[in-house]
Parts: C-alpha cells; sequence; structure tokens
C-alpha cells in the first residue's frame, strides 16, 4: 500500500516516518518525500494508528486524489528549488514538474491555486526566497553568485522579488539580527 504524507518535505522527515513505521512493524518497501510504500498493507485500525502517530510528529496522511497531487506540487517545487542546480535547468520549474507528474499544467495551477490560495509560480517564488535566506546566512557566497545558482537572471532581479516577498532587501536581511526563516512546508 503506498501511503501519502503532508509536510514530509525533506531527508529528516523522510528519516522520521521510516522510524515511526518501523516501530509500529511495519517494513518500509520504499520512501521518498510524501510517499511510503508498506508492507505488509495496514488494516483500517493500523491506518488510524499510524495517522494519529505522525500527527503528533507533524505529519498528516492524505487520503484525497487532489490533495495527494497538490502535495505532490509542493513536493517536486521542493526537490528542484532546494535540492537542484536552478541554473542548469533548460525549461520552467513549472513545466518541469508539469512533466515530472504527468498533467496537464493548466489543470496543476488551476487545482493548486483552488486549493492554497496562491499560484504555483507564487509557491515557487516563495520557496526560492527562502532558499535565498539560507544561503545569504551562510555568508559563503555573494549575491551575484546566489542569484546565478538560484537561476535568476540578475542579482537586481533576485532583489527586487526579495523585496517584494520579505520587505527588505537581501543585504538588510543579512545584515539583520533577527533571521525570520520559514520551515520548508510552512512556506
Amino acid at each position: 500500500m503506498i501511503l501519502h504524507v503532508k509536510n514530509m518535505v525533506c531527508d529528516r522527515c523522510v528519516m522520521i516516518v521510516r522510524q515511526q513505521l518501523q516501530a509500529q512493524g511495519f517494513e518500509v518497501a520504499a520512501i521518498s518525500l510524501g510517499q511510503v510504500e508498506l508492507a505488509p498493507d495496514p488494516n483500517p485500525i493500523q491506518l488510524q494508528q499510524i495517522s494519529a502517530s505522525f500527527q503528533v510528529l507533524g505529519f498528516e496522511l492524505i487520503d484525497k486524489e487532489k490533495d495527494q497531487l497538490i502535495e505532490r506540487v509542493k513536493t517536486e517545487v521542493i526537490n528542484l528549488v532546494h535540492y537542484s542546480a536552478l541554473n542548469e535547468l533548460n525549461q520552467s520549474l513549472m513545466q518541469l514538474v508539469a512533466e515530472r507528474l504527468h498533467k496537464d499544467y493548466a489543470y496543476l495551477s488551476r487545482l493548486f491555486s483552488d486549493a492554497e490560495g496562491i499560484t504555483i509560480e507564487r509557491y515557487v517564488i516563495q520557496q526560492k526566497i527562502e532558499k535565498v535566506k539560507e544561503l545569504l546566512e551562510y555568508g559563503e557566497l555573494n549575491l551575484n553568485e546566489i542569484a546565478y545558482q538560484m537561476g535568476y537572471s540578475s542579482s537586481a532581479h533576485l532583489s527586487t522579488q526579495f523585496k517584494s516577498v520579505t520587505g527588505i532587501s537581501p543585504s538588510k536581511y543579512k545584515a539583520s539580527a533577527l533571521k525570520d526563516r520559514k520551515p520548508l512546508d510552512k512556506v
């Protein structure tokens, strides 16, 4: 049985979910961000127990097909933005997400906007800004290098987007003692 898990957005999340399921006596046949394949199939009571144990940890089982698809969109965006070389992509992130999910982009866009109240494009921008915040805090790259790594056409374009999302410039954010990074699943 394949379970879809909301908020499972990083390698640490995968590890925690795996440990939780193994502690409950399940064999994890396969696991990736947002999905777990279990053996043997849990019965309804076991599913309730899994769901309850996940909720304590900040995860949630998703059972509706459309909700699963929205979570898969989020997971793909997070994977691309946080774990890929964006400057090496030869197509838009949105088209790449649609291809990976084998769905029409217009359909995904409508579904996502209706459910989340923002467009996929806006979600991508928010995720990119969170990654930029992380890179600024590390202090290893200058703004031009960050802009290049994140697939922006220029540091000016990055700065404009950063300020529109956060209300401050990247340099003010970097100089600020108070950082306001968000967990990836809360963006």
